[in-house]
């Protein structure tokens, strides 16, 4: 195959007024990558929530398993128009529906100025690149404007230095090469100033050309990521002289990584969900590159979302369900060596199933470090089964769970 030419630079429309001289814009887009947990959707959402930059973008998102997560979790406050691409990773078997998404989005380009593509954090982004100079129609209407990669202060080192099987390549590692700006992200987490120093230099060998910008929590102002024409083709062809012989081929991911999802419609019980997620990090947090979910939670009118790398979890309650919405509950893990059968068996275990037990009024014996005599007040109060008042002295309590451990039938 022959190498392509390199397309002339042409003039973009970043400006609110998408339509110039009755021309149809060239697009700018952006790619946003890194590993899995670096702060990716983080940034994204501030991105969103920006009133800065003046702009409306459409947003492509890309995830490893056929559930989606990030839909739920980029922030309610903006209208973009979002599309996933869905189970697989968007630069191999994926990468077709990513040319169609972009086309699609075309026909509407009068409602958007930028594009932001998120790819999931096990993608090589080469592939997503090439997508920008091999597909002509593609061409006419966008331009990549900059590779931003994210990279987590407290991980990025074990990544880089993990070792593939023969044939395999590192995706953390094309990801720093590839980048034009480099996001050293969760700062906070590291030891001292000499062990930033130290990341910073094993990234500079890798990208000396790239930009590192500091932060915590993906704070980032968008002047520093947006329409910065950063892309520079010819240093990649630098590195790479082949870049852009064969966009067919595909490589490989390694195999013992794998990704499990799992979407069930109805709610969980809080007490079980909590010890499920504590079971797991305790167990298997060494093997999780990245978990992440939104939970209907019964008795709370929030979902509940959380997210992780290893051992680090985070979660909340956050939002509320809107008043039509259906409440489902969706996670998806990505690891190495993972029981993914085991995952979907005691997520499935948390889910509430049957009516309790005792309806309202009914007097009970409630476990309080011994047994005593209460009355049911409410079911599924802030996520518990029960709420009991002792008969003894009028104190309430909670009853987490429907079993004979926490509350049982007088005697």
């Amino acid at each position: 195959m022959t190498k392509r030419s390199i397309p002339e630079e042409v003039e973009v429309n970043q400006k609110n007024g998408m339509w110039k001289k009755g021309k149809a814009p060239i697009v700018p887009v952006t790619v946003l990558t890194g590993f899995l947990g670096s702060g990716k959707t983080t940034l994204m959402n501030h991105i969103l929530n920006d009133q800065t930059h003046g702009m409306k973008f459409a947003v492509i998102e890309n995830e490893f398993g056929d559930v989606g997560i990030d839909e739920k979790i980029l922030s309610e406050n903006v209208d973009e128009e979002v599309i996933e691409v869905m189970n697989g990773c968007i630069c191999c078997t994926v990468r077709g529906d990513l040319v169609e998404a972009l086309k699609k989005l075309y026909k509407r380009v009068e409602t958007f100025n930028g594009i932001i593509i998120e790819t999931t954090g096990l993608a090589d982004p080469a592939p997503v690149i090439q997508t920008f100079f091999v597909d002509e129609d593609v061409q006419k209407m966008y331009k990549l404007d900059s590779v931003i990669t994210v990279t987590d202060a407290k991980h990025i080192i074990p990544r880089l230095d993990e070792k593939k099987p023969e044939g395999v390549e590192n995706e953390a590692v094309e990801q720093v090469v590839f980048a034009d700006k480099i996001i050293l992200n969760k700062t906070d987490l590291a030891k001292d100033e000499d062990e930033l120093k130290m990341i910073e230099g094993r990234l500079r060998e890798l990208n000396p050309q790239a930009p590192i910008l500091r932060c915590e929590h993906s704070k980032i102002s968008p002047k520093e990521l947006l329409n910065i024409g950063a892309f520079d083709l010819k240093r990649v062809l630098e590195f790479e002289p082949e870049f852009l012989d064969d966009p067919d081929a595909e490589h490989q991911h390694d195999t013992s990584v794998v990704s499990t999802s799992c979407k069930i419609e109805g709610e969980v019980n809080i007490m079980m969900m909590q010890c499920w997620i504590q079971r797991l990090i305790m167990e298997d947090g060494a093997n999780l590159y990245r978990y992440k979910g939104v939970i209907a939670v019964k008795g709370k009118d929030e979902p509940f979302v959380f997210q992780g790398v290893g051992m680090m979890f985070s979660g909340d309650f956050q939002g509320k369900w809107g008043p039509n919405e259906k409440r489902e509950s969706r996670f998806v893990f990505i690891g190495k060596d993972i029981d993914t059968v085991f995952l979907k068996e005691a997520f499935e275990a948390c889910r509430v199933n049957n009516k309790l037990r005792f309806p309202v009024g009914t007097v009970v014996e409630a476990n309080v470090g011994k047994w005593e005599v209460g009355e049911v007040i409410k079911q599924w109060d802030d996520g518990n089964a029960y709420r009991i008042r002792l008969k003894s002295n009028g104190t309430e309590c909670w009853a987490p769970v429907d079993v004979n451990g926490y509350v049982r039938a007088t005697s």
